[in-house]
């Protein structure tokens, strides 16, 4: 039982990250119909972000919780106005064009945000530094809750909340809405979709570099391919929960860990990334629209 719950710990925590990236997926998803496919990248940049911010501030010489928020703070910062350049210069000009042509772009800019990666930062994977301190909370028994896990899960839980109440309770969150809805009507009635647009991609953007850090304190390694898996995963997340659907992501992000976590545990670390292609090929077939997702007839 003391087994199990560990598990179910550590799932937890692993999971609170990959809704943070699932919810990415589904905010520019919900906007512009399109799977963003170089999202898992930008958790990357992020993640570079942090360790370069964390070696200017002298992070490792003295791991605060206040050395961990400045990190936090700059890499999202980074992230969003790279999200915000990439909606600019990749995917604006294409906004007409078929879904085809924007899902091709996308694979693009994943492709060479990984090769750029290599190239500025080497292939070789980086330790990333102890920008706070590493301790046990609580122990009985087997079970072991560190403050790693804690601020993970407090840290994720935050964000959803901030997010949810932007998109529930503000004007932004309002036209967000209304242009998923329809960019036509939203620009008839005053909206500036080009800008809920960008913002979009920002937030989405903001949420990946959070992601990034969060993971560098569980895993502390950092290499310029770190985003292909978690972003898979989390795309796998999304459409469990129902892409588009923002509660849905944070529950398929938190099914997804704790399905993991279980697999590793009582089964075998091999089949850990098999997991995710598993759970994807089976909503597919029985569940297409997700778990919290709406079917949309779609006219041709």
């Amino acid at each position: 039982m003391e087994s199990f719950l560990q598990l179910l710990l550590n799932g937890t925590a692993l999971g609170s990250i990959y809704a943070l990236i699932a919810l990415g997926y589904t905010m520019v998803y919900g906007i512009l119909r399109l799977i963003n496919f170089a999202h898992g990248d930008i958790v990357m940049v992020g993640a570079y972000a942090g360790l370069f911010t964390a070696l200017a501030i002298g992070a490792p010489a003295h791991p605060t919780f206040g050395n961990f928020c400045v990190v936090l703070i700059a890499a999202m910062a980074a992230s969003a106005l790279l999200g915000l350049a990439i909606e600019r210069f990749a995917y604006r000009p294409l906004r007409n064009v078929p879904r085809l042509n924007l899902l091709i772009t996308a694979v693009g800019v994943s492709l060479l945000l990984e090769n750029l990666g290599q190239v500025c930062f080497g292939a070789t994977p980086r330790v990333f530094p102890e920008i706070m301190p590493s301790m046990t909370l609580i122990q009985y028994g087997q079970i072991a809750v560190t403050n790693q896990q804690v601020t993970v899960f407090v840290t994720s839980l935050f964000l959803m909340i901030v997010l949810e109440w932007i998109v529930l309770k503000t004007k932004l969150g309002r036209a967000m809405r209304a242009v998923s809805f329809s960019h036509e009507i939203a620009s008839l009635v005053g909206i500036p979709t080009d800008k809920i647009v960008a913002f979009t991609f920002a937030v989405g953007s903001a949420l990946a570099a959070a992601a990034g850090i969060l993971i560098c304190i569980s895993y502390p390694r950092v290499d310029p391919l770190m985003g292909v898996m978690m972003g898979l995963k989390a795309f796998v997340a999304a459409v469990l929960g129902g892409i588009g659907s923002i509660r849905g992501a944070v529950v398929g992000g938190l099914l997804m860990g704790i399905a993991e976590a279980m697999v590793v545990g009582y089964g075998s670390s091999t089949y850990r990334d098999a997991l995710a292609f598993a759970i994807l090929i089976l909503i597919l077939l029985f569940k297409p629209a997700g778990l919290f997702g709406k079917y949309q007839p779609e006219k041709v």
